[in-house]
């Protein structure tokens, strides 16, 4: 598995980039990505393991709430699993509470980008719950990753992207606007 320092491998995916009831037509939905398409902005990039599942709707959800929050921290939010494009906006469509996401979803369908990152299960051959902060020039700052049963908590990467964004030392626990370290 990639780690802190590494840089985000090559991958050229398709992406859901809209929100599927303004633009349930596909030629309207799908957006090309790749490494380079966001250069210049910090992305947090999350993986979940299946579409029309029981958890991983929960965590996109709960990503999405804070998306206003990212945005307002220059920072790109980024889902991905290992689904389709027509999965995922068959899936955007169909849920509730994902109708209304404007975040992309990356469809890694061959898995280049989960496995170049290393976050393939071996067993399910599907991607790990997996999180990356990733700097401005495509190196990743930080990754989470967790068990395929257990969701993350979306307002631990807000914290930690937003301590990292100060380019301080931050102690433990440590929220936006206290007292980094100075030594």
């Amino acid at each position: 598995m990639l780690t802190i320092g590494d840089k985000l491998p090559a991958f050229d995916l398709l992406a859901v980039d809209h929100d599927s009831e303004h633009a349930p037509n596909p030629e309207n939905a799908f957006k090309r990505v790749n490494q380079d398409s966001f250069l210049g902005k910090w992305k947090v990039l999350f993986f979940w393991p299946k579409d029309f599942t029981f958890v991983c709707p929960t965590e996109i959800k709960a990503f999405g709430d804070l998306l206003e929050q990212f945005n307002d921290r220059d920072t790109l939010l980024i889902g991905a699993s290992t689904d389709s494009e027509f999965v995922h906006l068959a899936w955007r469509h169909d849920n509730q509470d994902l109708k209304g996401q404007s975040f992309p979803w990356l469809a890694d369908i061959r898995h280049e980008l989960a496995d170049g990152l290393g976050i393939l299960d071996r067993h399910a051959g599907v991607a790990l719950r997996a999180t990356f902060i990733i700097d401005p020039h495509n190196v990743i700052r930080h990754v989470s990753v967790n068990d395929l049963s257990v969701g993350r908590n979306p307002q631990e990467t807000l914290r930690l992207l937003d301590a990292l964004l100060t380019e301080e030392l931050c102690p433990c626990n440590w929220h936006r606007g206290e007292a980094t370290l100075h030594i």
